[in-house]
């Protein structure tokens, strides 16, 4: 983004765990390298001072605002409790990290990456789910309309139930359910493209606690979207292809000799492969991110990704299958009610919907449920979108130093602009 030049790709600077040339502040200087006129004559005895809180070296260390009353070595009262702080009696704790925004711009921990989807969702309420909102009426109207008046999928499950249908019956009924399946995916996939341009914009901006509008989130995105759109096919097609190719063997011995052995080798090519694009899924998970905020092409963008993910495969495989738990449980929380509620509705009720009474499930089925689907995907869209761009940003500031960049691009200044936050997250 233009405004926020810590997005920008650090070129040569390390995302494989090397931090050379990453601005960091700069270390204290040795007392034995200064000059001796800087330092006072008068320094305690070598091997008098101990670490903060440490205990059991023989040596009592004298407080460092001088005596007080509760402490048992410079008079008053017995002493009362642990010492305040993480850092020994009398010391503060290490400073506080710089949030300008959603999120402290520190190394995340798994629940504040959560925590700043959803706090991004609450701040930015009317932008986020309005975006959310018009992408899912948008692409349900189309499915509706899709299945209530193109796609026969009641056809097709009648055929693929009944046990008397012939091949010809099966192979046509699977074919269309294959099509249909298909288009969904397909109206899906545009709309998840739409609403992660917008929302990584938005995201981006919460984090610096800036607000923006629809208008100029679509702005900032307008010049990656067909980048991000080849993206967004490109991700799915590389899975379907690694698993057809760990099948082709398989199917090949099977058509060739027609034995059991092929049909157990496809079974067993289709699980590595699902296994392989998984782990190839979670390794280019954050190119999305990385394409929009870094304006990359999509070839370095999936670099960027596989660089970031690199020694936090399963770190970003743990929190994304997290995000996707909850997100399916709040999303089956409000869509299933509407589900029954449209069975309710519908003329065939519990019978039509089983497909059982012969009937169809009608308009009105096809309605009521689209409209939990609506609600559903309005919540999802904002969680998924956020944790993603949380989980970049924060593998950035772990590999290179994204925070004192974060902190200077929000204009902050102080002890926080140039300290990086302490307690990192897990």
């Amino acid at each position: 983004m233009n405004d926020t030049p810590g997005w920008a790709s650090p070129g040569s600077a390390a995302s494989d765990g090397d931090n050379q040339g990453v601005p960091r502040p700069a270390e204290p200087a040795d007392p034995q390298d200064a000059p001796a006129s800087k330092w006072s004559k008068d320094q305690p005895p070598a091997g008098q001072w101990s670490a903060p809180g440490a205990q059991g070296t023989g040596r009592q260390q004298p407080p460092p605002h001088g005596p007080g009353p509760g402490h048992p070595q410079w008079g008053g009262g017995p002493a009362s409790g642990p010492p305040r702080g993480g850092w020994g009696g009398g010391w503060g704790g290490p400073p506080q990290a710089a949030k300008p925004g959603v999120i402290p711009l520190r190394p995340l921990g798994v629940g504040e990456i959560l925590d700043g989807a959803v706090s991004t969702m609450r701040a930015h309420w009317r932008t986020v789910l309005g975006i959310s909102l018009t992408v899912a009426m948008v692409t349900e109207i189309i499915v509706v309309l899709l299945q209530g008046l193109v796609l026969d999928s009641q056809g097709s499950t009648d055929a693929l139930s009944d046990p008397n249908a012939t091949v010809d019956e099966l192979s046509r009924a699977l074919g269309n359910s294959l099509i249909e399946t298909g288009v969904v995916l397909l109206i899906s996939l545009l709309g998840t493209f739409v609403v992660t341009a917008l929302l990584t914009m938005v995201t981006s901006r919460a984090v610096l606690g800036k607000s923006v509008t629809s208008a100029e989130a679509w702005h900032d995105a307008r010049p990656q979207l067909p980048r991000l759109l080849g993206l967004t096919f490109l991700l799915p097609l590389l899975a379907g292809l690694v698993v057809g190719l760990c099948m082709l063997p398989g199917i090949l011995i099977a058509a060739a000799a027609g034995s059991d052995a092929g049909f157990a080798l496809a079974l067993l090519g289709a699980l590595a492969g699902a296994g392989l694009a998984v782990w190839l899924m979670v390794r280019f998970s954050l190119s999305s991110p990385a394409l929009m905020l870094e304006k990359q092409s999509i070839r370095k963008s999936l670099g960027r990704s596989a660089k970031l993910v690199k020694g936090s495969w399963w770190r970003v495989f743990g929190i994304q299958l997290l995000a996707a738990i909850l997100v399916n449980v709040v999303v089956s929380i409000i869509v299933i009610p509407f589900t029954f509620l449209a069975v309710a509705l519908s003329g065939d009720g519990v019978s039509g919907f089983l497909g059982t009474g012969g009937g169809d499930v009608g308009w009105t089925f096809l309605i009521v449920s689209g409209i939990g689907s609506v609600i559903g995907s309005m919540l999802a869209f904002p969680i998924t979108a956020g944790v993603t761009v949380l989980l970049y940003i924060d593998l950035r500031i772990r590999r290179e130093a994204l925070d004192l960049e974060l902190v200077r691009a929000a204009g902050l200044s102080g002890p926080a602009a140039g300290t990086p936050g302490a307690g990192p997250g897990s």
